[in-house]
């Protein structure tokens, strides 16, 4: 899974309300598309301001034989490619809100792209959806859904 920030306390750049994207979520494992036993036993991204105008990412992964990885970055919120630590798709991201429930992080690996995730916050506040977009090894085009639920 991806990237990830530790949150600090919600103080939004030029929005009048906290985004709805702060807070802790957990992937559905279950609803993976991989085969059960090459699933990750746990995925967590937390989201948060790390000041008026950047954005922290954490994510925490436990994987099928319980190995955890940890990576996290904080980015401007203004597209500016930023370096993250610990995480194994990206070593680059950019990040940009255009709506207070929505964030578009583009990630990069050794100066090339790895792919673009898009998060976006139901009406309730309870539910996420990360859209994964990539190329694939055969060059072509791939989008993928991960669903997420709040836990903090």
């Amino acid at each position: 899974m991806a990237l990830a920030v530790l949150s600090g306390s919600p103080s939004p750049a030029k929005s009048v309300k906290p985004s709805p994207l702060v807070g802790a979520w957990a992937v559905d494992v279950s609803r993976l598309p991989m085969p059960p036993e090459a699933r990750p036993k746990s995925v967590t991204i937390t989201f948060g301001y790390a000041s008026a105008d950047k954005w922290s990412t954490q994510v925490e992964i436990v994987d099928a034989k319980g190995g955890k990885t940890h990576a996290e970055g904080v980015v401007p919120l203004d597209g500016t490619p930023t370096p993250v630590e610990g995480n194994l798709e990206a070593d680059l991201s950019a990040v940009k809100m255009p709506t207070p429930d929505v964030l578009v992080m583009q990630l990069a690996k050794g100066g090339v792209p790895a792919s673009t995730r898009i998060y976006a916050v139901s009406g309730s506040g309870k539910t996420m959806v990360e859209t994964v977009a990539y190329f694939g090894q055969d060059g072509k085009p791939v989008m993928r859904t991960n669903y997420f639920t709040r836990i903090r």
